[in-house]
């Protein structure tokens, strides 16, 4: 059982997870949902798509014009409260690093904390754990904030991935955060090579296997681009094959900027491992 907000999801029940990037100069969208009112637009187009969990962000996550935590704070706590008052029972994820929004944003009502850093600021977990929050415990390969891999090297990326994953989750239960409220996460692309990353999803059932939910942020990313030599806009359909496979290795949450395709991926997934039925069953019936 994952509990996130006033949600309580099944343990093979995927979850999908849109993002709302408020910022000028995301990735993926250059900034299209900056504003509140096109990012409103989106949440509640989100949540008509399928999506039960919304990841808001006030800094990108590769390099560029630095953000302090009072700008990230600006651009997300008073944010996180209005989408609270529109869609009271709808998730909400805070996509942030830093123990100062973190709290901020908690104290607006956000329900889930999403740490890509890899606990970089070990008091976002106390402070996940101070508010009963949720906490998402990602692989970073031990990258700063904001920085690119170069020359990174693993003995073995995976064996990585579990040591610092379920490591960061064992210190969040331990410091009091809900048990059925943290989840783990390989982080595909920080701190890791195209390589890397596919052998983390070819091997994402190790991570299942731990018993934590795991979340995977595959969503047009880097190592998409290159196993396909694919620039940004171009990486859906990669994307989407990466998604079918990590939800048939039991893969949970899916942070996605293609919010209805990502959902009748994963259903399909769902139906064909038996854990769904199918929406309509008719052919041979009649």
């Amino acid at each position: 059982m994952l509990r996130l907000g006033r949600r309580v999801f099944e343990a093979h029940e995927p979850v999908i997870m849109a993002i709302v990037n408020r910022t000028p100069d995301s990735f993926y969208d250059q900034g299209a949902t900056f504003r509140d009112e096109p990012a409103l637009a989106r949440v509640e187009q989100a949540v008509a798509e399928g999506a039960a969990v919304i990841d808001i962000g006030g800094v990108k996550a590769g390099p560029g014009e630095e953000v302090t935590a009072a700008e990230e704070a600006r651009r997300t706590v008073g944010f996180v409260a209005e989408v609270r008052r529109r869609f009271p029972d709808v998730v909400i994820s805070v996509d942030t690093w830093r123990h100062e929004v973190g709290e901020a944003v908690c104290e607006a009502g956000a329900d889930l904390l999403n740490d890509a850093w890899g606990g970089v600021d070990p008091k976002l977990a106390e402070v996940a754990a101070r508010y009963g929050v949720g906490l998402v415990c990602t692989h970073a390969g031990g990258a700063r904030p904001r920085t690119r891999p170069h020359r990174v090297e693993y003995e073995d990326v995976v064996a990585d991935i579990l040591r610092v994953t379920v490591g960061l989750a064992e210190r969040a239960v331990a410091l009091g955060v809900p048990r059925e409220s943290v989840l783990i996460d390989p982080g595909h692309d920080f701190g890791k090579n195209t390589r890397h990353s596919l052998e983390a999803t070819r091997r994402l059932g190790e991570l299942v296997d731990t018993g934590w939910p795991v979340l995977v942020s595959l969503s047009n990313k880097d190592f998409v681009g290159e196993t396909l030599d694919r620039p940004v806009k171009e990486r859906v359909i990669g994307t989407l094959a990466t998604t079918a496979v990590s939800a048939w290795l039991g893969a949970q949450v899916y942070r996605v900027h293609e919010v209805a395709e990502t959902r009748q991926v994963v259903d399909m997934v769902a139906a064909i491992a038996g854990l769904r039925p199918p929406a309509v069953a008719r052919r041979g019936l009649a």
